[in-house]
């Protein structure tokens, strides 16, 4: 029977009352999180942008156009440049934000390098060292001054993501092509040696004093630690199926690893090399980051449009903050942006 128009008006209100009391149900992210601070800086794949949030109060202080399909994000120590790889389109360009500017400073052209995904600052806050998947290298780019400053090729497939020591000296790429890690002098820049690994490693991750390289396998689900110095490969962990990222916390005692197929997030002891948690997390949780004094974890939701923050000693969500379609990337700083910056 169809319902008359005063009806539809009342089931209208009803329907909009329920969904603002959901929405107050939420509380924000100042209530939510006492005490933190800071900026997050996310990459929104759908419509190639970046959120910049102001942690404290959940505020979105800027949202910016970069490449087509940005994945990855880098964020350099001080926190004042953000860059984001753009890896669709003409997979050929990254995006340099200044971060305290709410603003896009540049757009770096890549050249013949393509398809740039994992990214990570090298100490000084200037270089990048950046996978280009299509044409097997990476690139450590000037992103102060716009330029390439070298190529190293990986000798293998898909190098998808890296991971880079303190230092700087040493690069290691999961190739999902190839089913190996490629090790690479940043200083010499050249290829050094790869290693076999579990099958299609995508995640991966260096310890800073580059004695472990850990690695998830997207056909085994199995997260393993690789040693270097031996090429001895040892299982961490196992009944994942897809371990999307590796984030060590800064005291080093535990490795996270999200899962978008099972909606989980997995805690990891990284000295006795076995799980001690799991946190379901549904929405698809992807890129992840940390706060300086490990207090904080900011997972990605990339179904969901936000960004969880987790306390990780308790594995459990503590808030969320709103950012764009489909986020991956995350990076996070303690520096406040100022109120004044350019909205």
């Amino acid at each position: 029977m169809p319902m008359s128009a005063p009806s539809f008006r009342c089931a209208k209100r009803l329907v909009s009352l329920g969904l603002t009391l959901a929405f107050v149900g939420v509380p924000a992210a100042r209530a939510q999180v006492a005490g933190l601070t800071g900026t997050l800086v996310v990459t929104n794949k759908t419509p190639s942008t970046a959120t910049i949030v102001d942690v404290a109060s959940g505020r979105t202080l800027a949202t910016l156009p970069t490449g087509t399909t940005p994945h990855e994000i880098a964020l350099s120590s001080d926190g004042a440049l953000a860059v984001t790889t753009d890896y669709g389109g003409a997979r050929r360009t990254l995006t340099v934000i200044d971060v305290p500017g709410l603003r896009v400073a540049r757009t770096v052209d890549l050249g013949e390098h393509r398809a740039p995904h994992g990214i990570a600052f090298l100490p000084g806050d200037r270089v990048v060292a950046v996978t280009c998947e299509q044409t097997r290298d990476v690139v450590l780019v000037d992103v102060v001054g716009g330029v390439v400053r070298h190529a190293v090729s990986t000798e293998a497939g898909r190098s998808h993501m890296i991971g880079v020591t303190a230092d700087g000296t040493r690069g290691y790429t999961g190739n999902m092509g190839d089913h190996t890690v490629s090790e690479l002098d940043l200083t010499t820049h050249r290829f050094v040696r790869s290693f076999p690994v579990p099958t299609v490693p995508e995640a991966i991750n260096v310890t800073p004093d580059g004695k472990e390289v850990w690695v998830g396998s997207n056909q085994t689900g199995q997260v393993s630690v690789l040693d270097p110095a031996t090429g001895t490969v040892t299982r961490a962990a196992e009944g994942l199926k897809w371990p999307y990222r590796m984030l060590f916390t800064p005291d080093g005692r535990q490795v996270i690893v999200p899962d978008p197929t099972l909606n989980e997030v997995h805690f990891i002891d990284r000295a006795a090399r076995k799980e001690i948690g799991t946190l379901t997390l549904p929405g698809a949780p992807q890129g992840v980051a940390i706060s300086p004094n490990g207090r904080h974890v900011f997972q990605s939701l990339s179904a969901e449009g936000r960004v969880a923050i987790i306390d990780p000693a308790k594995r459990t969500v503590v808030g969320h903050l709103a950012v764009g379609e489909t986020p991956d990337g995350v990076a996070y700083t303690t520096r406040v942006v100022a109120k004044g910056a350019r909205q």
